[in-house]
């Protein structure tokens, strides 16, 4: 259930149901293809229809809901095809913002990555498997921000969505093995930073497969699209004789 909020300022609570929302989908606390029950969050929030409608239209925009007409709100679903879609375009997209990343960070945006990077390796001390998606994410939407493309950030913004909610059970290490990977996730990140930085594109592309690689092996030992004609997070044509 989401928290209870009481602020007295519509736009605090359409901010706080925002935010909720958000988490709860990124975190399966809402799983994918669940309907959103209006009634309910308008009375948990203190928000009327409108605003609360305002807040699924933003949602929607982005990717974390599907607006049905006549149907309601319902969180966005997680089928065969954006499974096999998600690890086909990955690699690419992944690739893409780091080296636009690297291109165009400013100094603000790097403190704002070392900050995330901090709450990251913080949640993997002592937090919930929840608070190291949630951190990781940010981290990553950091580096979204970074790139700053108008046509390439959305279709990043609904990578990480799904990213998010398949790596739930990486951030809760099963084996050492696992647990080996989340530490080797975080030393890739402090590389990553260290790259954009120094405004490094060909290292930020080569950290990019490198990050990749190192979490795609986990996420397909959870989903394994059945059918795909070719390995998961592979380019077409990109296999060598």
């Amino acid at each position: 259930m989401l928290e209870k909020h009481v602020s007295a300022n519509p736009s605090s609570r359409k901010e706080a149901l925002y935010q909720s929302l958000k988490s709860a989908v990124l975190t399966l606390a809402l799983p994918p293809g669940s309907d959103l029950d209006e009634t309910a969050l308008s009375d948990e929030f203190n928000l009327s229809r409108t605003p609360l409608r305002e807040v699924f239209r933003n949602l929607a925009g982005e990717g974390y809901l599907d607006l049905r007409e006549n149907r309601g709100a319902r969180v966005s679903e997680m089928s065969h095809k954006t499974l096999r879609d998600f690890f086909l375009a990955a690699p690419m997209i992944y690739g893409a913002v780091m080296r636009l990343a690297a291109v165009n960070r400013t100094d603000s945006q790097i403190q704002a990555l070392k900050a995330s990077q901090e709450d990251f390796r913080a949640a993997l001390r002592s937090g919930s498997g929840t608070d190291r998606a949630l951190a990781n994410n940010r981290f990553h939407e950091v580096t979204g921000e970074m790139a700053d493309n108008i046509y390439l950030l959305p279709s990043f913004q609904r990578l990480l969505i799904d990213h998010a909610r398949i790596s739930m059970t990486f951030y809760r290490p099963q084996d050492e093995s696992m647990a080996r990977n989340v530490s080797d996730a975080a030393d890739q990140h402090d590389a990553i930073i260290a790259a954009i930085e120094a405004r490094d594109e060909a290292a930020c592309a080569q950290l990019a497969v490198d990050h990749w690689n190192l979490s795609r092996g986990q996420i397909e030992l959870f989903v394994m699209p059945a059918g795909l004609d070719m390995p998961l997070g592979e380019l077409p044509g990109a296999r060598t004789a």
